[in-house]
């Protein structure tokens, strides 16, 4: 029987692009605007490949419709995927090797949080919610097949396809290259080059390439390696794909010198674009594409922005959340008003959050101090009272957000 486009893609085909309203400026506007739209119309082709996170991880439950419709909605050229291979062989889309942190299954499956994802059948699957963890506008939301991505993609962007923990999933290679050659949505993507297959396994690459040979492929890594692996690499991959933390511009002449493309992952906020622009890659990943294509192209990533993330102490001495002290993001009026930050929230990467009580308003230059631990609130501290720390000690990137759901700030530190 014929694969058919789920009933989440069914959906948001019929309202159309900008499914998801937290990636907007305003509650009713669309996410892109007309002038953003023209301008994305018009965006130098000597510019950096932009890729879309898990489709806009950033604005949407990531791997979904939803954030699929986000990042194409942006202007990015890619969007990104995670696919992985169901208990009865269908590909879907998910990035985590478990259910527990994006989906519902502890109310659906009870005591399977921790299994693995793959240990899921299709069908199965199809009874997750992928959407509320994110926020409660995104319930409902599934978990896509693979073929969902090449129909919201059609005649928009292109998409990176990751191969996610090949070892969880025996002969994914092979149906990915399958769908790829057998499907006329995939087929036309990759005669149009906008394919890319990615993944960190070198030997799942390898054996990729070998079924695949006209689908561009890129090796994944954390660091970039030295000339002779990069010439290994270079005789089955196109381009090489590094965290872009510490990446030097010695690393991206290698990459280069060896007839490979560069590319770099999760870059969020634009002061980080810009830096890794400047080093002269090839393409970059966000989770912010809407933001980050709107710097791309010379506009204010934030037009309207009020209040933004001034810092950040992720590792702090002692304990993350001794009483009074430990880990806390600061928020700062950048405006000429004042602004009330009730209810605003901080979201990193792994949905963990911390919030501002009611009654803090910044004048304009103030700062506020948003902890995780506990403390005794005052005019310049907010304490969250949890009895874990939520930020990364290495750094990690930061979104804020207004109580009606607008992104107002990118930081990464």
């Amino acid at each position: 029987m014929p694969y058919r486009p789920s009933s989440t893609f069914q959906r948001a085909a019929a309202v159309g692009v900008g499914l998801s309203l937290l990636a907007v400026p305003a509650p009713a506007a669309p996410v892109v605007s007309a002038s953003d739209a023209r301008a994305a119309a018009k965006r130098p082709t000597t510019g950096p490949i932009l890729v879309g996170h898990r489709g806009a991880g950033g604005t949407a439950p990531e791997n979904t419709v939803a954030a699929f419709l986000d990042g194409r909605a942006s202007g990015a050229d890619f969007i990104e995927i995670d696919v992985q291979l169901s208990a009865d062989g269908v590909p879907f889309l998910f990035h985590d090797d478990t259910p527990a942190r994006t989906t519902d299954v502890e109310d659906v499956f009870p005591g399977r949080a921790s299994d693995p994802i793959t240990s899921f059948t299709w069908a199965e699957l199809q009874q997750l919610d992928a959407g509320s963890y994110f926020d409660r506008r995104f319930v409902g939301e599934r978990i896509p097949h693979l073929d969902d991505a090449a129909a919201v993609a059609a005649g928009a962007a292109g998409v990176y396809i990751e191969i996610k923990s090949p070892w969880n999933s025996p002969g994914i290679e092979e149906v990915v290259a399958s769908e790829l050659r057998n499907d006329p949505a995939w087929r036309t993507l990759v005669e149009a080059r906008r394919v890319q297959v990615i993944g960190f396994d070198e030997a799942s690459n390898r054996r990729f390439a070998a079924l695949a040979p006209d689908v561009l492929l890129q090796q994944l890594t954390w660091m970039i390696p030295g000339p002779e692996v990069l010439a290994e690499w270079a005789a089955f991959v196109d381009s090489v794909g590094a965290y872009y933390r510490g990446l030097a511009p010695q690393e991206v002449a290698r990459v280069k010198d060896a007839g490979l493309m560069m590319s770099v992952y999760t870059v969020n906020s634009p002061e980080d674009v810009q830096a890794v622009v400047d080093l002269g890659v090839d393409a970059v990943t966000t989770d912010f594409p809407i933001q980050n294509g709107r710097h791309l192209r010379g506009l204010p990533a934030f037009p309207e922005a009020t209040v933004e993330i001034g810092g950040a102490v992720n590792d702090p001495a002692g304990d993350d959340v001794a009483f009074g002290a430990g880990e806390y993001v600061t928020l700062r009026n950048v405006s000429g008003s004042a602004v009330d930050v009730s209810g605003y929230f901080l979201r990193d990467a792994t949905n963990s959050i911390l919030r501002v009580g009611e009654g803090y308003v910044l004048l304009p230059g103030a700062e506020l101090r948003v902890h995780a631990g506990a403390g005794t609130d005052s005019p310049t501290d907010c304490f969250n009272g949890l009895a874990s720390p939520v930020l990364a000690d290495t750094g990690t990137s930061l979104g804020l957000w207004t109580p009606d759901l607008r992104l107002v700030d990118v930081f990464a530190n």
